[in-house]
């Protein structure tokens, strides 16, 4: 093990096999978790029921605690932090993995359709069936989202299309998909059209074990996926020639990383709905925090994006004595942060120069 400089110049810890460790990407993420861990503290501690870290210790050391404490805690407040958890770092890991894709840095799930096609047969099913249960729900936008993908895959076309002809096509599905949410929505019958709206707006106010039981696979999938698709994502970042010049398999690996992000997003947009700005943001600021490029990217854009979900919830919670919807919480976060890191970065990229 010995210290060394990446090719950019940054510090690294280069081990004996080969791997090397950025400094810079270690200490962020460690800075992540803590912040994480801040934001988990203050939301245990936030509720109408008078309990907290205190009972929470007791709960975990396996001491009695009364009835309310119990509630508020298990079936409550925990589910519902471990769920904030899991879907921000997974639409922040979708985005991640679009972005370098696409070439651009403002491609996320809602950009590329994949968040509206979710939303169509999920709103769909609602109409046909206003007593949907989740696992229907989830399905229909699980089918939804890879549908879209398909048919995004389809336009784009042979391995020479580069990342504009997907972003180009991608909004065009996008437009096509949100134009026909709205036609459903305006002419439904009043029940399912309340019922999808409210779906929509986003809230993690039914959260519970279960569902954070049903979407632990999927977390771990992507950290198996992130530490698999760094290299391509890596040689993405050159171009689309470039990518195919360094013996990237492009008609292959495209496809199936499109694939994995439709995964993390649609996955999310079932429990929560679309959350706009999030996957823009998440790898918009962790990029900017870090400088990182392929895995630790992704790694570090679901810390951010589970940062920026729970730090919603808390808001959405708690601002108001009516909660608001999640994702109304994350474009008022989210807009300001991003019109304050796009200005940093012109700044950073000035004074370099």
């Amino acid at each position: 093990m010995k210290i060394s400089r990446t090719l950019d110049e940054r510090l690294s810890i280069r081990f004996a096999n080969g791997k090397e460790l950025v400094i810079r990407n270690f200490l962020v993420g460690i800075l992540l978790l803590l912040s994480a861990f801040f934001l988990f503290l203050i939301s245990l501690n936030l509720g109408t029921i008078d309990t907290g870290l205190y009972d929470f210790l007791k709960l975990v050391s396996g001491e009695e605690i009364n009835h309310q404490s119990y509630f508020a805690l298990w079936d409550v407040r925990l589910p519902r932090l471990a769920l904030a958890f899991l879907i921000g770092w997974s639409v922040a890991v979708s985005g991640a993995i679009l972005q370098p894709i696409a070439r651009n840095p403002l491609a996320d799930p809602g950009l590329f359709g994949i968040s509206h096609g979710s939303l169509t047969t999920t709103i769909v099913l609602l109409a046909f069936i206003p007593t949907a249960s989740r696992v229907l729900i989830t399905f229909a936008s699980l089918a939804g989202g890879l549908g879209t993908a398909l048919v995004l895959l389809a336009l784009v076309g042979n391995r020479h299309s580069g990342g504009l002809v997907i972003l180009l096509m991608g909004i065009a599905v996008a437009t096509v998909l949100a134009s026909i949410n709205s036609f459903l929505i305006l002419y439904l019958p009043t029940e399912a059209s309340y019922n999808a709206s409210s779906w929509m707006a986003g809230s993690l106010f039914q959260a519970n074990w279960l569902s954070v039981s049903a979407f632990l696979p999927l977390f771990v999938f992507s950290l198996v996926g992130i530490f698999l698709s760094g290299h391509s994502l890596n040689r993405y970042d050159l171009g689309n020639e470039l990518a195919q010049s360094l013996g990237e398999p492009v008609i292959i690996s495209r496809p199936l990383l499109l694939l994995f992000a439709v995964l993390l997003s649609a996955a999310s947009v079932t429990i929560v709905g679309p959350l706009a700005f999030l996957g823009i943001l998440a790898p918009q600021l962790a990029q900017f925090m870090s400088g990182a490029n392929g895995s630790a990217r992704l790694y570090l854009s679901g810390l951010v994006g589970a940062n920026l979900v729970i730090g919603a919830d808390i808001i959405s919670k708690n601002a108001t004595t009516i909660a608001m919807p999640l994702g109304l919480t994350t474009t008022i976060i989210g807009v300001p942060l991003f019109i304050i890191v796009l200005r940093l970065k012109t700044l950073r990229q000035y004074f370099q120069k």
